[in-house]
Order: structure tokens, then C-alpha cells, then sequence
């Protein structure tokens, strides 16, 4: 069943600013989103946290954030316990322009970070590397992403942003763990939202950890069977260049789907170096294994 926007969904409010700069947030359509999810679950779990702006927007009463990147959830647990902290791990690299270059600070902080990976350097890097696109070479695993042309948000504004995030994560306990975890402990009338690796750009992403689609379609029908619900972020119409990607979605396993448009892709600029993106647009499907019916009557 194709799902209309006029429906009754939940209403919530995404933050205003993002905290971290980050290739395929969905801060600017989390209002779209999250007007499919139930008002009625019980925890809200993310195990593919990446910026947390679903996260963030539904601001949970009880909620689980995760994710396999270990440097990331750091950030996330520090937001928690010790905001002020995290504060002061950008401070010390941001304030370094004060004397420093641009290019000099971010390739300092990027040989850090790929000495030893740590979430102070990480958040860093997020908020100053190119268009938020955190890429890793294969071959060794270091980061690869240049530098950005713009300047890292100033210190104030980073603290205004952390003061407004910590009160929408209060509730919420962040895990470094693998996703098929999350979905052992998701228990019946709890709800998984989930926006994994793009399939067909995932290899060069955040890690490049090995992921399959088909695994997670396999967790999802789990979850349905003991009565959790789950909404998939994925692939719908991805052009790029003259390659559409259609994923095989297994029939039966979801009940209703919705399309959100995307724009142009972030990660495909990157990839065509500066070259026209009039056809690269990237469109979501967003993939619900519950119905309209049984969630909002």
C-alpha cells in the first residue's frame, strides 16, 4: 500500500541545527519520516545512528543508539554523560584557525585520528572534512576525505547545538555494538528505525564494514514475527550516472512504503569531482513491515 502524507502519523520536531556534519542525514527530512511511526511504542531503537537526527527528533522517553563505529558512539556517550567535555574536544582543534590553516589544522586532526581512532579527532573531522562524506581507503582503513572549502562552525555555535541535543538524547543509552544485537533485544510493541549503508556506495563509507542487505531483511522478518515494528530507510530510485539501482525487497516482508525525495547526492558530487549533478538525484524508500491500520487506529 503506497502511504499519502494527508494520513494521521506522529508529529515531531526536529532539532534545529545538526551536531554532526554528515553524509545522508536525514535532519532535513526527519519531519517527513517520523510521521510514520506509531506514538505508541515503547523503546525506540536506531542501530545505524550515524547523525542521530531521527533519533533526535523523536526524542525518546526510552530510547537505544547504536551504532558499529566505535569513535562515533564515544561522541554520542559523551554528549550524555559529560556535554561540556565534548565541548571542549572541539574547542581544542577549532581554536587552533585561531593561529593555524584551515587545510593544516584538518590534516593534523585527520593523521591523529588514523594513528589511533578516537571520537575527539572524529568529531572534529565530521564537522570539517568535505561535505561530511567520511571515507575510508580500503587497502588500511585510514580516512581519506579532504579537507572542506568551508570554515568549522565556531565553538559558540557547536555549544548551542550540544546544549539543545543533550535534552533531546537524555533518554536514550548508546551502544557500540553490531545491529543484529539491537534487534535481539527489541521486544514486542518496540520500534527499529533503520538507515543502513547505502548498498551501492557502502564499500567506501564510514569503516567500509561489511554489510548485507539480505541479513538485515532476515532481522526484520524476526522482528515482525514477535511483534516488533520496524521502518527501513533504503535505496528506491537511485540513479547514478546511467545505473538504476532496484533492490530486490522480499515480497510480504513490509506493509506499506512512502517516497521521499533527497535531492542530489553529496557522496556522488564527491565522486564526479565538480561535474554536473542534473540527473543525480537520490529518492528514499521508506519501508514500513507494520500497516496503517494496525498502528493508528
Amino acid at each position: 500500500m503506497q502511504l499519502t502524507l494527508d494520513s494521521k502519523f506522529a508529529t515531531y520536531t526536529p532539532p534545529k541545527s545538526q551536531l554532526l556534519k554528515w553524509v545522508g542525514n536525514k535532519q532535513k527530512f526527519a519531519g517527513e519520516i517520523t510521521k510514520c511511526f506509531p506514538v505508541d511504542f515503547r523503546t525506540f531503537y536506531e542501530p545505524f545512528l550515524g547523525s542521530g537526527a531521527i533519533m533526535a527528533t523523536v526524542a525518546p522517553k526510552s530510547g537505544v543508539g547504536s551504532d558499529i563505529f566505535k569513535p562515533l558512539i564515544d561522541i554520542w556517550q559523551k554528549l550524555k554523560e559529560d556535554p561540556s567535555e565534548l565541548v571542549e574536544w572541539y574547542a581544542a582543534r577549532r581554536n587552533r584557525l585561531d593561529n593555524e590553516d584551515n587545510k593544516e589544522v584538518y590534516e593534523s586532526v585527520k593523521a591523529s585520528f588514523n594513528k589511533s581512532h578516537n571520537g575527539a579527532d572524529f568529531l572534529y573531522l565530521t564537522r570539517s572534512c568535505y561535505g561530511g562524506i567520511v571515507r575510508f581507503r580500503q587497502a588500511d582503513g585510514f580516512m581519506s576525505t579532504p579537507c572542506g572549502t568551508h570554515m568549522p562552525i565556531t565553538v559558540e555555535t557547536f555549544r548551542k547545538r550540544v546544549n539543545e541535543w543533550k535534552s533531546r538524547m537524555k533518554n536514550v543509552i548508546f551502544l557500540n555494538v553490531d545491529y543484529k544485537e539491537i534487534f535481539e533485544m527489541a521486544k514486542p510493541g518496540d520500534l527499529i528505525y533503520c538507515d543502513p549503508p547505502y548498498s551501492h556506495s557502502q564499500s567506501i563509507l564510514y569503516g567500509a564494514h561489511a554489510f548485507k542487505l539480505e541479513e538485515l531483511f532476515e532481522a526484520i522478518e524476526s522482528a515482525k514475527s514477535k511483534g516488533v515494528r520496524v521502518a527501513l530507510s533504503i535505496d528506491g530510485n537511485k540513479k547514478s550516472g546511467n545505473y538504476l539501482c532496484d533492490l530486490p525487497i522480499p515480497q510480504s516482508l513490509f506493509e506499506e512504503e512512502l517516497f521521499i525525495s533527497v535531492g542530489r547526492s553529496m557522496l556522488r558530487r564527491f565522486q564526479m569531482e565538480g561535474q554536473t549533478l542534473e540527473a543525480e538525484h537520490v529518492s528514499d524508500r521508506l519501508l514500513l513491515n507494520y500497516s496503517e491500520i494496525e498502528t493508528f487506529v
